[in-house]
């Protein structure tokens, strides 16, 4: 991940400014957190989504590849709601 160019879509630029996540912390993001969900067979580009922390805040992460492996695209950002994720943030409640 560290030798890979991150791009950050519209979308993913104003949820991280309305949730006041930064920059860093969705860097922090894809060097520490863990992939909770594969979305290896998505087309165009396979991606997923990965669950890190910012102190004791969770923070999910939605991730693509592009067709160049030099590159990263950030969808979307968000603190996972406990009314729709387990405790843990890593399992959907049903």
């Amino acid at each position: 991940m560290s030798d890979q160019h991150i791009i950050f879509r519209v979308h993913a630029i104003q949820r991280m400014f309305e949730r006041g996540i930064s920059e860093k912390n969705v860097k922090k993001v894809l060097q520490t957190g863990e992939m909770i969900e594969d979305y290896s067979d998505e087309m165009p580009f396979p991606g997923g989504l990965m669950l890190g922390r910012h102190g004791s805040r969770p923070l999910h992460v939605v991730a693509s590849e592009t067709a160049n492996p030099d590159e990263l695209v950030i969808i979307t950002v968000y603190e996972p709601a406990p009314s729709h994720w387990k405790s843990n943030f890593k399992s959907r409640k049903p």
